[in-house]
């Protein structure tokens, strides 16, 4: 008889072709001890006692979780009052928060358009931009990466065969740390009639004045829905969407991923609120991220250590083919370093990703530059 061939052998071929690709990734522990340059905690808040202590305090009231989903019994009352702070930072009128920044793009992508409708996409993307377009079952068109002359050639093109359209962009792109031209989309989006839909994943908290991102820190009044995550600068978890009362009670109704998932814990909830909070109160925690990374740059530009091009706190240094960056990466290990390569199919081509946080010391920065330095001379 011949031996029947396990349904799932095909696996094994899989990963073996990631690894030869060079793809293959597996989760790394940073210790307490290493040097974090890949973090997007970037005002330090993640472990700020006043987060944890408003965690505990939440936890002890409410219990370990919210228990259910928002429209059944997992509503709390915490939610409205980060609901209310969100709506504040970003200068909306209302707020929608998730259990996560990907489930809020999931949701309020697949909520806004269907199937007779047009998404335009920049090509560089966050995951969850793209599979909240493809799950919608709009057309979807990627737009060279910033290029407004691409986008209003597409808009021109395709605009008028569809009843709506949403153009979907990240306003800081989080593997190479440059920002979208947000200005010149909204005069296309207001030309042609388009809803815009940002995710400000990587600028809540680090952009403007109060911390409430890139269409803060621009004076943009054009009604923009504004995606992003409790999970970075705020140091918590979780994700929102901020935008109109109406829209916020649409989604109520209509992202499948807000009411069909648990709200979000009443610990994470806490200490997202008391973030916000922080934000809004202390200017001096952006001032000391931004000192960071103008000595982070001015270094290593001393040491001619090529960057891609960037204006904000994510530098992405290009030294190289995949098995190059790996080997940097497994030096600064070595060094009591954390920054971890980048690789396809993440990105197109291989880097090292560096994120800058308040925290960091002058001497932190000096440190990871030096090493960096004999880790580049060293493969050359």
């Amino acid at each position: 008889m011949r031996a029947m061939t396990s349904s799932y052998d095909w696996i094994d071929a899989a990963i073996a072709t990631i690894k030869k690709a060079n793809w293959y990734r597996s989760p790394q522990t940073p210790q307490p001890s290493m040097l974090m340059f890949a973090s997007n905690n970037y005002l330090g808040l993640a472990q700020d006692q006043r987060l944890i202590d408003a965690a505990i305090a939440a936890t002890q009231k409410y219990g370990a979780g919210a228990t259910g989903s928002r429209l059944v019994s997992g509503h709390l009352e915490i939610h409205d009052q980060l609901e209310q702070a969100i709506a504040k930072l970003k200068g909306t009128e209302s707020s929608l928060v998730f259990s996560s920044g990907y489930l809020a793009n999931l949701g309020t992508i697949s909520a806004l358009v269907g199937a007779r409708d047009l998404i335009l996409a920049d090509a560089y993307n966050h995951s969850c931009l793209k599979q909240g377009a493809i799950l919608s079952g709009a057309k979807v068109i990627e737009y060279i990466h910033r290029n407004h002359e691409n986008l209003c050639q597409q808009l021109k093109e395709n605009r008028s065969h569809h009843r709506r359209c949403l153009i979907i962009t990240d306003t800081v792109f989080s593997m190479d740390g440059d920002i979208c031209p947000l200005k010149n989309i909204v005069d296309l989006a207001q030309e042609f009639e388009c809803m815009v839909l940002v995710d400000e994943a990587h600028a809540t908290g680090v952009f403007g004045d109060h911390g409430g991102g890139v269409v803060s820190a621009l004076g943009v009044t054009y009604p923009i829905i504004q995606v992003g995550t409790l999970s970075k600068a705020l140091g918590s978890l979780g994700g929102y969407v901020a935008g109109s009362a109406k829209f916020i009670d649409y989604l109520k109704n209509r992202a499948s991923t807000w009411i069909y998932t648990t709200g979000l814990s009443p610990g994470d909830t806490a200490a997202a609120l008391k973030a916000v909070e922080i934000v809004q109160t202390e200017p001096q925690l952006r001032q000391n991220l931004w000192a960071n990374v103008k000595l982070l740059k001015t270094a290593l530009t001393e040491t001619e250590i090529s960057i891609l091009p960037t204006t904000s706190q994510i530098l992405a240094i290009t030294v190289g083919d995949t098995k190059k960056n790996l080997a940097i990466s497994q030096y600064l290990n070595t060094q009591n370093i954390f920054a971890p390569a980048i690789r396809p199919p993440t990105v197109p081509t291989p880097r090292i990703r560096l994120t800058l946080m308040a925290t960091h010391t002058s001497t932190e920065i000096q440190t990871l530059v030096s090493k960096l330095k004999t880790a580049i001379h060293q493969l050359d």
